[in-house]
């Protein structure tokens, strides 16, 4: 481009120089169809630009948007892991009685509940920020990082409370326990989303 600018484009199949090819073999997220996109000497016609992508401002608008769904999918992820996990110590008896009536297996249960509820509050109220026009890059950010460890945590507690039975895929947590780190990943690792609410909170970037 002549500005030497972040431009959005849609291309359609066939356009010379332009392959996707669908990555196979996921182990998380298996759902979602994802493609290695190459660009090899491809060019764009003028029609084919989005109007409205213009800078990596614009890109950095999408994030903001797409890091609450990101934070919402975790929320969902460490939902579905506590539920499974809960419905199995109700049922799973060792030493003649539901493993749920131990201390321990009690403990890790508590610690995913406060968890998800603490997850859901936060991410009910960023919603409540965008709804009313008051969510920046920082609190979309802030809710991504918080809310995807959290449930990395959840989901590794539910996996221990199953034992042997967790790494099975009969029993789903195994699903969210992948999927879980998939989701810690995309739209910005907790790494990069501190960096910018640390950013916003001592005015100071830290990006090199």
């Amino acid at each position: 481009m002549e500005d030497d600018t972040v431009k959005g484009f849609l291309l359609e199949k066939g356009t010379p120089g332009f392959t996707a090819e669908k990555m196979e073999n996921k182990m998380a997220l298996r759902a979602v169809h994802n493609a290695l996109i190459n660009l090899d000497e491809c060019r764009m016609k003028e029609e084919d630009r989005l109007q409205n992508a213009n800078s990596f401002r614009d890109t950095a608008r999408v994030l903001r948007m797409t890091r609450v769904g990101g934070a919402w999918i975790a929320v969902g992820c460490g939902m579905g892991a506590y539920e499974h996990a809960l419905a199995y110590a109700q049922q799973r008896e060792q030493f003649g009685r539901p493993i749920g009536g131990f201390q321990l297996i009690q403990d890790l249960l508590v610690q995913m509940l406060g968890n998800v509820t603490a997850s859901q509050c936060m991410v009910l109220r960023l919603s409540q920020m965008q709804d009313a026009g008051e969510m920046k890059a920082e609190h979309a950010s802030l809710a991504k990082a918080f809310v995807t460890t959290k449930t990395r945590e959840t989901v590794a507690h539910a996996r221990e409370l199953l034992g042997g039975n967790g790494v099975l895929i009969d029993y789903n947590v195994g699903r969210f326990f992948a999927d879980a780190e998939a989701i810690h990943s995309y739209e910005g690792t907790r790494q990069v989303n501190s960096l910018i609410v640390g950013r916003a909170i001592t005015s100071f970037g830290a990006f090199l």
